[in-house]
Parts: structure tokens; C-alpha cells; sequence
């Protein structure tokens, strides 16, 4: 048996039916597992011990409301357990940073999946750029000229928060749209950050596909497909999820990427593939497990336990 934390959004507030930490808590309960539920803001370093406000969780396979249980909240010393799930959403922020340095502190004597360091070294859209040669044209920047200039060159392009997810920020903007100077302007009042400018790929409208790797080893495919009217494939603004197999291309996107997630200790990750361009690798909190089991595809929660037992055994 492992004692096991599980830093996320409140329980209360996920869609169990749609939710891949909820998945893994279930596995994990299956197999015997101890499980506590804190959420970030709890988190406390005081001398050199990280601490969280926890409390015994019971997860239920039962629709929003009857999904779980809390018991008595304490708190715990983080390193007196076997693992942490860091399973909060995005956006990766400051915020997000500081979490990362704190559960650093208890890290590798406790298991963080996905590595602290790692993940805040490598936020999916800047873990990206380290292979332009599977990406679609991409700028990183805030400097207007550069952004013009790259419009000009590629015609119909997408704008999007550096830091964001879920598809929130995401804009298309098609040659002759004359909303760009707006849009950048809104970007520069409310974001510090550089923009992610791409090349817009007509591929899209057949789908954005999530790859699950466990380990280094691609699992499974969820192709996403945009709803009418909508540019973004994300299942919460509307876009179609159905199983989809690996096809060659990817798989070669998934071989030149996988050393690098091995090299850092990735056990997690989800990246996004339109057509024949790798878009994102996402290692913060990757979803779309619960969909691909779902749909008949294989229960990736066991084989994330799998891979976590492994290394604490």
C-alpha cells in the first residue's frame, strides 16, 4: 500500500465523468492505495518542512455531487507520504512556479508525478519549441513588427496565450481580418508574457489529436474535432472527442520526442498533434483518460500506476 496526496482543484468541483486525476484516484483506491485531497493554496513551507492541509478522500464512480467523500482535515507533512499527484490546473503562472519549488523540497524521497522541476522548466508551449522540426511556423514574441511581419509571410494565423490552457486566449485570424492591432492590444493588457503565434493548419477542422505517452511509450490517440463556427478542438468549448489510432507520422513525432520526457522523468504526458505538426506537450495536469477507456480504448489510470509503482518499489 502507498500513501498517497493528491494536490488538485477541490474535488467538488470537477466532472468526474470527464476528469483523468478522478480516473487515477479511483486506480489508485483499487489497488489498495491511501488517498488524501488537498488543494495548492494550502500548501505551507515553514523551516524544511512542506506541509498541506489533507483530508482522507473516498472517490465514488457516481455523476457530479455523489462522487466522493472528505474526512477530517489535517495537516500533514508531505514527506511522511509515498507519492503526490500535482494535478492542480493551469494557468502556469507565478503561482504555479512557487508550488514547484516547494514540492521540490520533498522530491524524489516522495514521488511528485510529474516532477516538480521538471514541469516548471518545461511548460508545454515552450517545451515545444525544442523540436521545430515537428512544429507548424511558430513565433514567440510581443514585439508587433515581428508579428506583422510573420502574418504577412503565412496568411491566416493563431494567436494564444504563452501561459494558458484549455483553449482559453485562442484566436483565428484570417488573412484580411483587420482585428489583429485589437487583439494585441487586449494580449498587452492582459498578459506579461510573450504571445504564441502560428501558422494556421487547415488540418484542424479534421481533428486535434491527444497522444497519451506513459513512460516514454505512446498509449492511445483522442482525436478532438471542432464544432461548427469554432476554431478550438478543446471538449469543453465543444469539440467532438472519438478513438483514434496512432498513425506513422506520429508515431515518429512520438519517438523523437519520448528521450527527452524519459530524460526527465515524465510519467504523464499529453501532447496535441494537428495533421503533421506536433502543437503541445503537456505535462502540467494532461486529461482525456476517462474518454479513451470510454470509447473502448485502454484504461491508461492502471498503466500510470503501473509506472509509478515501479519506481516505488
Amino acid at each position: 500500500m502507498l500513501k498517497v496526496a493528491v494536490q488538485m482543484d477541490h474535488v467538488a468541483s470537477i466532472n468526474p465523468r470527464g476528469d483523468s486525476t478522478f480516473a487515477m484516484m479511483l486506480e489508485a483506491q483499487e489497488r489498495g492505495h491511501q488517498l488524501l485531497h488537498y488543494t495548492p493554496d494550502s500548501l505551507a513551507l515553514r523551516g524544511n518542512v512542506v506541509s498541506a492541509l489533507a483530508a482522507p478522500i473516498t472517490v465514488i464512480d457516481k455523476p457530479k455531487g455523489e462522487h466522493f467523500t472528505l474526512g477530517e482535515a489535517a495537516r500533514i507533512d508531505l514527506s511522511t507520504q509515498d507519492v503526490v499527484l500535482m494535478r492542480q490546473d493551469p494557468p502556469f503562472d507565478m503561482n504555479y512556479i512557487t508550488l514547484t519549488h516547494l514540492l521540490e523540497r520533498i522530491h524524489p524521497k516522495t514521488l511528485v508525478v510529474n516532477p516538480p522541476a521538471a514541469v516548471r522548466n518545461a511548460p508545454e508551449k515552450i517545451l515545444v519549441t525544442d523540436f521545430p522540426e515537428l512544429m507548424p511556423p511558430t513565433l514567440v514574441t510581443r514585439d508587433r513588427t515581428q508579428i506583422h511581419e510573420f502574418r504577412k509571410e503565412h496568411g491566416n494565423i493563431i494567436v494564444k496565450p504563452l501561459y494558458g490552457n484549455g483553449g482559453a486566449g485562442v484566436f483565428f485570424i484570417q488573412e484580411g481580418d483587420h482585428n489583429l492591432a485589437s487583439l494585441l492590444e487586449l494580449f498587452e493588457a492582459n498578459y506579461r508574457e510573450p504571445f504564441m503565434i502560428q501558422k494556421y493548419l487547415p488540418d484542424v477542422r479534421k481533428g486535434d489529436k491527444r497522444i497519451i505517452i506513459i513512460d516514454g511509450e505512446p498509449v492511445a490517440g483522442l482525436n478532438r474535432i471542432p464544432a461548427d463556427g469554432e476554431a478550438r478542438s478543446n471538449m469543453h468549448v465543444g469539440g467532438r472527442p472519438e478513438l483514434s489510432p496512432l498513425t506513422e507520422r506520429e508515431r515518429e513525432i512520438c519517438a523523437v520526442i519520448a528521450p527527452a520526457l524519459k530524460e526527465r522523468g515524465m510519467i504523464f504526458v499529453g501532447i496535441d498533434v494537428i495533421g503533421d505538426y506536433l502543437t503541445e506537450i503537456n505535462v502540467t495536469s494532461p486529461t482525456g483518460i476517462r474518454e479513451i477507456k470510454r470509447f473502448g480504448g485502454p484504461d491508461i489510470a492502471v498503466m500510470i500506476w503501473d509506472a509509478i509503482e515501479k519506481r516505488r518499489s
